[in-house]
């Protein structure tokens, strides 16, 4: 721990102040004019939010990124989403592996907090299989949407926006280079794309510890519970989420009723609406023409979000399956919740309750300030609402109303999306003042107390 004028800095707030540290380089770069095509800054405050929304991979952004930002204010937005999706301590982890320093006991806690570990052993040998994968499946990425790209785009051209769009799908980001706000619509009806782009956000939402964990073992029988768990809950999200899509928006003209969208293009379609709203960010329909059943469910699985450890936002896949077991255990009147065979400690069962709790009371406040921010500007309510589940589960997706925002409601949605990456528990424990003393120990009488 290091100590600055007599206050000691856990583990937890050092990674909130290095994601705090690569935010404010990222806004600092991307406020320069040379960031911009036409040589004038996009200001301090677009500059945040742009910065923000790229470290937590999140993708809403105030300006168009394809006609906006230079060559240089894009590479500057693909590193930053890269030590996103990563985690800034795994980046640095890299650095010190390839000029061999050796990785102290104070970073290593720092990555144990950063990728969700219960313990230090085994870290770096982690940390280097996170690498690993991640630069297999971008590179992955790259060469099947270079099929696509180079021959639409050019070779160097192709190239860059295989690479870019690869790199912002694993990280779930939701940047797009295409411009003029279009995201992935232009290519809807192409399949290379979809289902690349879709492969790249499931498995980098998965988590890390899901994907190494299969690697090692190649066996779902054989995989630990947490990996179990969140399967079977992508799966869930993921199928249910495509059958209300299809069910929902097949006969929108606007959306997967489109003349141009065949039957085969409207599953598709369905299926990459339902991956893309958990945490990526990408579209290829038109989000403010959705039906509001639509948007409805959008929200909900916007709020969960990825899997722990991953590179998504939301309360995270484990944490929605552990409160809905939670749930069905109490209405069967069970005192313990089991799944897969196994029971669940206590403190799993607490911390998710809390973590939901945390979660919709920051969803609340935020939606309150941006509606009294926004108020007098016609803004309609579930637009607004819709933006910041959109920030919190880092999802990127909007009813077309970012840049337009009041400066108040860009700063609420810039500590949205922060509260959506690190997670809700990880800022309160982040903030909120340790009491180190014996009352801490003393166990009360216990009574009854009249709920529901």
């Amino acid at each position: 721990m290091a100590a600055v004028k007599g206050l000691r800095i856990n583990s937890t707030q050092k990674l909130v102040l290095g994601y705090l540290a690569v935010i404010f380089i990222g806004a600092a770069l991307l406020s320069l004019p040379v960031a911009t095509r036409d040589g004038n800054s996009v200001g301090m405050i677009n500059a945040l939010f742009t910065s923000t929304s790229a470290v937590c991979v999140t993708g809403l952004v105030t300006v168009d990124t394809g006609t906006t930002y230079s060559l240089f204010g894009q590479i500057v937005i693909l590193l930053l989403i890269q030590t996103g999706g990563l985690g800034f301590m795994t980046i640095a982890s890299l650095a010190f592996l390839l000029v061999r320093k050796r990785i102290t006991l104070s970073e290593r806690l720092i990555i144990k907090e950063s990728l969700n570990q219960d313990r230090t052993a085994g870290l770096v040998r982690l940390v280097r299989r996170v690498l690993l994968l991640t630069f297999i499946l971008e590179g992955a990425g790259l060469i099947l949407l270079s099929t696509r790209f180079i021959p639409f785009y050019g070779v160097e051209k192709g190239l860059y926006f295989s690479l870019f769009h690869a790199v912002s799908a694993f990280c779930n980001a939701g940047f797009d280079l295409i411009g003029n706000f279009q995201s992935l619509a232009p290519f809807r009806n192409d399949a290379v794309v979809n289902f690349t782009v879709m492969g790249l956000i499931v498995l980098g939402g998965l988590g890390f510890v899901v994907i190494t964990d299969i690697w090692r073992k190649r066996s779902l029988k054989k995989l630990d519970l947490h990996s179990k768990a969140v399967l079977k809950m992508t799966a869930i999200l993921v199928l249910a989420g495509a059958a209300l899509f299809y069910i929902m928006e097949s006969g929108n003209p606007a959306t997967l009723g489109a003349d141009d969208v065949n039957g085969a293009s409207r599953v598709m379609g369905a299926f990459f609406q339902s991956v893309t709203v958990r945490t990526a960010g990408f579209n290829t329909v038109a989000q403010p023409s959705m039906a509001l059943a639509s948007k409805l469910g959008v929200m909900l699985l916007m709020f969960i979000g990825a899997s722990p450890a991953s590179t998504g936002g939301g309360i995270k896949t484990t944490t929605a399956y552990v409160v809905f077991k939670t749930a069905f255990a109490v209405m069967r009147g069970r005192d313990e919740v089991n799944m897969f065979g196994r029971r669940l400690a206590r403190d799993v069962v607490m911390r998710s309750v809390g973590i939901l709790t945390l979660a919709f009371a920051i969803v609340f406040g935020s939606s309150l300030v941006v509606l009294i921010a926004e108020a007098g500007t016609n803004k309609p309510f579930q637009s607004i609402v819709f933006e910041v589940f959109s920030a919190f589960g880092t999802v990127g997706l909007s009813d077309g109303i970012t840049p337009t925002l009041a400066p108040l409601s860009k700063l609420m949605i810039i500590i949205t999306m922060f509260a959506g990456r690190l997670g809700p528990l990880t800022l309160t424990m982040a903030f909120a003042r340790r009491l180190h003393s014996a009352a801490g120990k003393i166990r009360y009488p216990e009574d009854r107390l009249m709920v529901g």
